[in-house]
């Protein structure tokens, strides 16, 4: 066990996130255990249970404190703007090792159905769904009609830009993020697309 400075607060609770998502890289969802994140991190297995049950349980804190928060526009007047903004933020995010244990998650959901379940949870309880948080702010906002945000069109963006991942097996650069919002989302929408901010 390492003997550097004493961590404290969160400081501490940082490098033992950041332990549970390297040792969940290098072993692998079923072999993750506390006592390979406390090794890894340098400190005692009663540590992390001060603070988690299980490493499922802290495995899906790290996710929830790396996964990021959208902000669309104030007074929701720039739908166009925010979809593009909601993908780049899914594309910066999915570089983050917290995106890896999503993806490790979800393809074991029938081995631990219990987790994935808390992860469902985890993202319904934050509201944070990329381009469905967008499109749920614009409705508040009166400027889509809410019968047309079905949870097929709420995920057209995100399942284009895995797609692409799939298919050329490099993330999509902002061109084709502007297309997928051009092209797909706003027409879905009734919306045509409008390029009043020199940004979008």
């Amino acid at each position: 066990m390492g003997t550097g400075p004493r961590r404290r607060g969160a400081a501490l609770v940082e490098a033992l996130h950041t332990a549970a998502l390297d040792e969940l890289d290098e072993v692998g969802l079923g072999r993750l255990t506390m006592d390979g994140i406390a090794r890894r991190a340098g400190t005692a297995r009663t540590t992390l249970y001060r603070r988690w049950a299980d490493p499922g349980e802290l495995l899906l804190d790290a996710v929830g404190t790396a996964y990021p928060v959208e902000t669309p526009s104030p007074h929701g007047d720039d739908l166009r703007g925010d979809l593009i903004r909601s993908l780049e933020l899914l594309v910066r995010w999915a570089r983050h090792p917290s995106a890896r244990a999503v993806q490790a998650i979800l393809a074991e959901r029938r081995a631990h159905p219990e987790l994935a379940a808390r992860l469902d949870e985890l993202f319904d309880a934050s509201g944070r769904r990329f381009t469905a948080t967008v499109l749920a702010h614009h409705v508040r906002a009166g400027h889509i009609d809410p019968a047309r945000v079905t949870p097929l069109v709420e995920n057209i963006g995100e399942a284009m830009v895995i797609k692409h991942w799939v298919d050329v097996g490099r993330e999509p650069d902002r061109e084709h993020l502007v297309a997928i919002v051009d092209q797909l989302i706003l027409p879905v929408l009734d919306r045509r697309p409008s390029t009043r901010s020199p940004q979008t």
